[in-house]
């Protein structure tokens, strides 16, 4: 009896070891499927959005801010830009999934009203199976202001208000330190005048280097790709604090206008001629 006892008692133990065993396995290999975590903090780098959006069911606050450029006759007098014309967007973001996310803005410049989406299309994983990220990011674009600021006047249609902004955000994150993208952009805006045109193409490329588990170093350069353009490209670098519930980046760059296809086409801040600007954005997670 006690030799059978002990027999049991050992098949038992066995059967509970291969358990855990096999648990741990599959748990270690699920792990590895999972897609790896704060690729970036927020769905924005400095002026061109991230891989990043809110989980399924939650909102997120995005308050964007650009100072006036830097004026060298003027640094002192209007505080490097600080009282100058700004520039202000305010702007929700829902996670309806993990993977789609649908968001709403208003900008002050031009009373810019803009419809935005983001779709997680591929992930990378922990395993590295999957080696980058893949998400797909669009707008649609209204200009709210009164008819006489169209071009040409005389053809002005209610259609013309309108312009869309198109991204592939192709993204990797290489250690718990350095996280890069890369994104081609396409912008259409209904009506131009004579000194830009309908159809943008450009590219952007950017990161973040970590150097503490809150601070990073966040930096950017797009760069405008219509042959043509008067468009200058953008330059941005700056500082980035993160929580668990907010987000903040301080930055100089030379973009102001915000909304993507704005810059694209119609930035004339010169980064030879040092005309910069500060920014700031704010994200809160609810």
């Amino acid at each position: 009896m006690t030799k059978m006892l002990l027999s049991r008692s050992l098949l038992i133990l066995a059967f509970i070891s291969c358990s855990i065993w096999s648990f741990g396995q599959d748990k270690e290999e699920d792990t590895g499927k999972l897609p790896v975590r704060s690729t970036f903090s927020t769905g924005l780098l400095i002026d061109i959005p991230t891989i990043m959006s809110p989980v399924a069911k939650s909102l997120e606050l995005n308050i964007q801010h650009r100072f006036g450029s830097i004026d060298k006759q003027n640094s002192v007098s209007d505080l490097f830009g600080i009282y100058g014309d700004a520039n202000t967007r305010l702007a929700l973001t829902y996670g309806i999934t993990d993977r789609i996310a649908i968001g709403f803005g208003t900008t002050r410049y031009n009373k810019l009203q803009d419809l935005n989406w983001k779709i997680a299309l591929l992930r990378q994983n922990r395993s590295g199976s999957i080696p980058l990220s893949i998400s797909y990011y669009g707008n649609v674009v209204v200009d709210a202001r009164s008819k006489e600021f169209f071009y040409p006047q005389e053809n002005y249609r209610d259609i013309h208000r309108f312009s869309y902004l198109t991204e592939v955000i192709f993204a990797r994150k290489f250690n718990d330190v350095l996280s890069l993208q890369l994104t081609p952009q396409f912008a259409y805006v209904n009506a131009v005048d004579t000194l830009h045109k309908n159809i943008n193409y450009g590219i952007s490329f950017g990161g973040r280097a970590k150097f503490s588990d809150s601070k990073s170093i966040i930096f950017e350069y797009d760069q405008p790709l219509t042959s043509g353009t008067t468009a200058k490209p953008n330059l941005g670098i700056g500082l980035e604090i993160g929580t668990a519930t907010h987000a903040f980046q301080i930055f100089v760059s030379n973009y102001q206008g915000i909304i993507g296809q704005q810059n694209l086409v119609y930035n004339t801040n010169d980064i030879s001629k040092k005309e910069f600007i500060f920014g700031f954005n704010i994200t809160v997670r609810f």
